[in-house]
């Protein structure tokens, strides 16, 4: 037992050595790696330093880029628009047929053939057909058209047991109606802004449309009645009216009068203030002004949709001989005269015209 004791206490000697040397192999390691952990603490801080360094070389680069490339985009979109802009009045010339040079440079005379009707309405020719029949539209709300077979015809007394009675199935609003080509497109009353197309011959509607923007405010603040005014010139039916979008500024937009669809809008720089009536020849606005009182009418806001005109050099048109305001101004673009409604007389103003410059 006694050596069984003893050998116990070496092995306990043995293992306590043991343990010593483990405990400073232990030790020395732990060593080591405390400064090798201070070697890659020191590494790690150094790399964190040169990839900050490096996202900033990354992100100033990367905003140079995407300010050369913001330049780029934005000169191709410019680039971009103004060979749309071109395309557009290419497409513009070739629909309105840019052949058409001729410019208003003044009116020369007027006749009053007659006065008879109503302070407001409308007469006219149909430039669209070659027959001489004359059109009667009187009020500004009304339903009959009369129709006469000459001028000759119209001017006679007895005007109304000659004239052939069209009967429309939706009254009129405005004086803003034209005929052409057989039919008769005008503003429908009690409406927002449709137009409807009507076939004098058959007496039907045969078409109708709604022209965006227009019927809120009156085209001219002299002729509060027509909030749209329909015109006819060698390259056919406008519509004239103005919007509060614009501050009053006249608006006119190109019509397809087969299918009665919108082919372009303009928004000019004419105001509507103080203006009683417009009309539209060889593709250029010409707008009326007065005094609220009446005086003596006069142009003196012209928008060629083309820019063939220069606007700003043309001197105010008056119109002659003549003291009064003007319900309605139509261009008839065969005979090249205007026919005018002014107080209860209808006027046939003969014109002066020039080359577009």
């Amino acid at each position: 037992l006694k050596k069984r004791l003893e050998k116990c206490n070496q092995d306990i000697l043995d293992y306590v050595e043991e343990f010593r040397d483990f405990s400073k192999m232990v030790l020395s390691r732990l060593a080591g790696l405390n400064s090798y952990k201070a070697e890659v603490k020191s590494e790690v801080e150094n790399l964190l330093t040169r990839i900050e360094r490096a996202q900033r070389d990354i992100d100033y680069f990367g905003s140079v880029t995407d300010s050369n490339t913001c330049i780029e985009v934005h000169e191709d979109l410019v680039k971009q628009q103004l060979f749309e802009e071109a395309e557009e009045k290419k497409k513009l010339k070739l629909m309105l047929n840019a052949s058409c040079d001729h410019m208003l440079a003044g009116i020369k005379s007027l006749k009053i053939v007659k006065k008879t009707g109503d302070k407001h309405g409308s007469w006219m020719k149909d430039p669209g057909k070659k027959h001489t029949k004359i059109y009667l539209l009187n009020g500004s709300v009304n339903n009959v058209i009369l129709e006469f077979a000459n001028i000759m015809i119209f001017m006679e007394n007895n005007r109304t047991l000659k004239a052939r009675r069209v009967t429309l199935p939706f009254p009129w609003e405005g004086t803003g109606h034209i005929i052409y080509q057989g039919f008769l497109f005008y503003h429908r009353y009690g409406s927002l802004n449709e137009i409807i197309k009507f076939n004098i011959q058959k007496r039907n509607i045969t078409d109708q449309m709604l022209l965006p923007g227009a019927g809120r405010i009156p085209a001219y603040q002299l002729s509060p009645s027509t909030k749209i005014d329909l015109a006819i010139d060698e390259q056919g039916l406008w519509a004239i009216h103005a919007e509060p979008e614009t501050e009053g500024n006249i608006v006119i937009t190109k019509i397809n009068h087969i299918t009665m669809a919108v082919e372009h809008t303009w928004d000019t720089s004419c105001n509507s203030k103080d203006a009683e009536a417009a009309f539209m020849a060889c593709n250029t606005l010409y707008v009326v002004y007065n005094l609220p009182s009446g005086g003596t009418s006069r142009i003196q806001c012209v928008y060629d949709v083309l820019d063939a005109v220069n606007t700003h050099e043309i001197p105010a048109l008056h119109f002659p001989k003549r003291q009064g305001s003007h319900s309605t101004i139509h261009y008839n673009p065969k005979e090249k005269q205007l026919f005018a409604w002014g107080d209860g007389s209808q006027i046939i103003y003969k014109l002066h015209t020039k080359q577009k410059v």
